[in-house]
């Protein structure tokens, strides 16, 4: 590990794993929400034609295609909103007219298809200085709203009507989604590659629904599921002289089976707890009025007996039965 540290471009590797290891769980979470785990695909391949546009008009791969992928983020969100354009055909756009307007512009520049693959794969160890202050600077404008602004951007993925019920500007945030999905597509670029961006947007959450319960801890399990798999992948990557976009993608999947398995196991472990006498409310049983054994205990307040209000009257429970004062006997249900 050390001597891996040793080297300038593993350093900036790791560092630009660590960053997309952060951001891409913490849009993911809104993404799986809202049931669009193959955004991150379709945002992928706008990306790729803002690649193909750099090269054609020799600009910085990276800015342009942040501003490409935002666009056609906006646009697509725009067109589900008023109706006129599914989710699914959205999508659809996305991942063809994305790919081909890029592989063509990259044909038009000279460079050929093959100058996309370190874009389509990820090429860690060829970032540079200037590429890791763009990714940290953007990874910063993804991560501020993502949790600075968590609970109204889950309320409004959850579900929409009730997220305007409590005032939410819904539209406002759901572009505010697409949007930092595409930054973030655009910066994993880089580490795990276009085609593989949607993988670690979307397993680290998978794997983090299986370990925890409630948003927040969700959350942040998937944030250090991401952290742990890039920074793995990266490193492994050294060693095993493989491609580290790929082997993050692997490591993310293992997490998840390995956590799937324990969320089996642990349900299988799991027994249901006794419902105590005392929290037996009105709603917890209810059952036909049968009228119980004659016994010679008379249920009054203070009797030994935990009482429970059932509607105008009192039941006391009695040997795991409730037992309600009725003329002469006592009702049992």
């Amino acid at each position: 590990m050390i001597e891996m540290l040793n080297y300038p471009f593993m350093q900036r590797a790791l560092i630009a794993a660590v960053l997309t290891g952060l951001i891409a769980p913490a849009i993911g979470i809104y993404i799986v929400q809202r049931r669009l785990s193959l955004l991150g695909d379709g945002l992928g391949h706008v990306a790729i034609a803002g690649v193909g546009l750099a090269l054609m008009t020799g600009s910085a791969p990276i800015p342009v295609a942040v501003v490409v992928s935002v666009l056609g983020a906006v646009l697509v969100e725009i067109l589900r909103q008023r109706g006129k354009a599914t989710g699914d055909v959205g999508l659809a756009i996305l991942f063809y007219g994305g790919l081909a307007g890029g592989v063509l512009m990259s044909g038009i520049a000279g460079a050929g298809a093959g100058a996309l693959s370190q874009y389509l794969f990820g090429s860690l160890t060829t970032v540079t200085g200037g590429d890791l202050a763009l990714i940290a600077v953007l990874a910063v404008v993804v991560l501020v709203p993502t949790l600075g602004l968590a609970p109204q951007l889950f309320a409004v993925c959850s579900d929409e009507e009730f997220a305007r019920v409590l005032g939410l500007k819904v539209r406002l945030y759901n572009v505010m989604v697409v949007v930092l999905a595409a930054i973030t597509v655009t910066l994993a670029m880089r580490t795990v590659g276009l085609l593989l961006v949607s993988a670690l947007m979307v397993v680290p959450v998978a794997a983090a629904q299986n370990l925890v319960r409630g948003f927040y801890a969700t959350l942040i399990c998937a944030m250090v599921v991401g952290v742990a798999v890039s920074v793995g992948g990266a490193a492994g990557s050294f060693y095993a002289n493989t491609a580290p976009g790929a082997l993050i993608v692997v490591l993310a999947i293992g997490v998840f089976m390995l956590s799937a398995a324990f969320s089996v196991l642990l349900a299988r472990r799991r027994t249901v707890a006794p419902v105590l006498p005392e929290l037996i409310t009105d709603d917890t049983i209810e059952a036909p009025h049968v009228a119980a054994e004659e016994h010679p205990h008379t249920h009054v307040a203070g009797c030994g007996h935990p009482a429970v209000q059932h509607g105008d009257h009192t039941d006391f429970i009695h040997q795991g039965h409730r037992h309600a004062p009725h003329a002469d006997h006592y009702d049992e249900h």
